[in-house]
């Protein structure tokens, strides 16, 4: 992730104002998917039986063209779980299927439940603290969100936030990634990022995107207040609409050849300067 390179900018001008304001299962149906330690529910039965339960499903893999109603059903109450749908061919669902037995579906479960914004801003409350968030926009490598997730953690931060499509869910290798840290940190799926950002400005949330070009640097920025920072991919940074929505861009200096930090590390150093202003103050 770029630091004063691609995806972190603006950092302290003059700080805004204070706004008002896994388990695993074995058996018939669940498998170990051999990507991401992902577990994997196959089948009409094992798939529907996970929704009516209530078990949190990051996305579900549906055969393309089928008129079966069934697998339609299965549709609907994904959506309505609010899982991610995706129609696919069923050559894919059997390279997928370690079981041989899909019938038309696959759904992937996450390792951990997700929680809302509502338990973030409520945990910061019990604590008596100011906020602190962490966004991630479009970060689909695993071991960097559990290495979010576990600084987050470690740092006293009060939740991680993630959007439903073009970025890793809570996955086993995201769980082992962060040492055990998603059991302590609450972890939100969001629908939409921008409207995520959005939500915690009228909350009183203020909003940092670290991008190359910020507007100031993480030194000369206030993070004492309700803050939430935004962190891109490595590969581009914020996507549009989330950086025009955040309240200020911020950067990383940096000083050496590489004009660039990994996204995890770049998180790390924003969640810490967050801590040591709050410490100091």
């Amino acid at each position: 992730m770029k630091s004063t390179s691609n995806r972190f900018s603006d950092s302290k001008q003059s700080s805004p104002s204070r706004r008002s304001g896994s388990r695993s299962a074995t058996g018939a149906g669940f498998a170990q998917g051999p990507e991401d330690t992902q577990v994997l529910l196959e089948g009409r039965n094992a798939v529907l039986e996970a929704l009516r339960a209530g078990r949190t499903i990051d996305k579900v893999y549906l055969a393309s063209g089928t008129k079966d109603s069934a697998l339609n059903r299965i549709a609907s109450l994904s959506k309505e779980a609010g899982a991610v749908v995706v129609s696919t061919d069923r050559r894919k669902l059997d390279q997928m299927s370690t079981t041989g037995a899909h019938q038309g579906v696959i759904a992937v479960a996450a390792a951990h439940d997700y929680a809302s914004i509502d338990d973030m801003l409520a945990l910061a409350d019990s604590r008596g603290q100011a906020p602190l968030l962490i966004l991630c926009d479009e970060i689909s490598d695993p071991h960097n969100l559990g290495a979010i997730i576990r600084t987050a953690e470690c740092a006293g931060a009060h939740g991680v936030i993630i959007p439903k499509r073009r970025n890793v869910g809570l996955t086993g290798t995201v769980a082992k990634a962060s040492a055990g840290a998603v059991e302590y940190l609450p972890v939100a799926r969001v629908s939409n990022l921008t409207a995520a950002v959005k939500e915690l400005q009228q909350r009183g949330v203020w909003v940092f995107g670290a991008a190359a070009n910020g507007e100031q640097t993480l030194y000369q920025s206030d993070f004492t207040a309700p803050t939430a920072f935004v962190i891109g991919s490595e590969g581009s940074g914020m996507s549009r609409l989330v950086s025009q929505a955040c309240d200020v861009r911020i950067s990383i200096p940096m000083s050496g050849h590489i004009d660039s930090l990994n996204a995890s590390v770049a998180a790390a150093v924003l969640i810490y300067e967050a801590m040591r202003q709050r410490l100091g103050a």
